[in-house]
């Protein structure tokens, strides 16, 4: 009889205080892409952290854990937050949720690092040409997304299909701003 496949069990996650996490030496990122810190914490503060850190306990001499975690994936987010504390935005134990692994687990903390810089795809193209409507800042303007995501035959046969309005009827409607489209 043939034995059931392992199942698979997944890291905890749980909040730790800040002043307890400090950035590894294991992150694989090491030039800076992407929106600035200052920006990236801008955008903690409007939406809150949208993703938790990776995080490892720090072992002492003795191979027993200090209470301290290392940073191994969410250097950004962590360099954010850093910034945040200076800037007396939050505080420096804040609760930060993480995704606590073992100090000895069998994939390296630059695996988890590498694998969470590279195993991405990025949403709708490019994100930066992403519009916002103006009466609303969380709708994307699906129009000028698609713009970018997709072929020009497809977006071709979709405005002679669909969209047989004028630019600016199509700018109301999808909330682009003026000249997006």
């Amino acid at each position: 009889m043939a034995k059931a496949p392992q199942k698979l069990i997944l890291s905890g996650s749980r909040d730790i205080p800040f002043d307890r996490l400090h950035l590894s030496q294991s992150n694989v990122r090491r030039v800076k892409a992407g929106v600035s810190i200052g920006e990236l914490a801008e955008d903690i503060v409007r939406r809150t952290l949208l993703q938790s850190l990776n995080v490892r306990p720090i072992l002492d001499a003795e191979g027993e854990e200090t209470g301290q975690f290392e940073v191994p994936a969410g250097g950004r987010r962590f360099r954010a937050l850093e910034l945040l504390v200076k800037q007396k935005r939050l505080a420096k134990d804040a609760p930060i949720p993480c995704v606590v692994k073992a100090a000895n687990d069998v994939v390296s903390a630059e695996e988890d690092s590498y694998a969470e810089n590279t195993f991405r795809e990025q949403l709708l193209g490019h994100v930066s040409e992403v519009s916002f409507d103006e009466r609303s800042e969380t709708l994307p303007c699906l129009f000028q997304a698609a713009r970018s995501a997709y072929p020009k035959s497809w977006r071709r046969a979709a405005w002679n299909k669909h969209l047989r309005q004028s630019r600016g009827q199509i700018r109301r409607q999808h909330g682009c701003h003026a000249g997006a489209v």
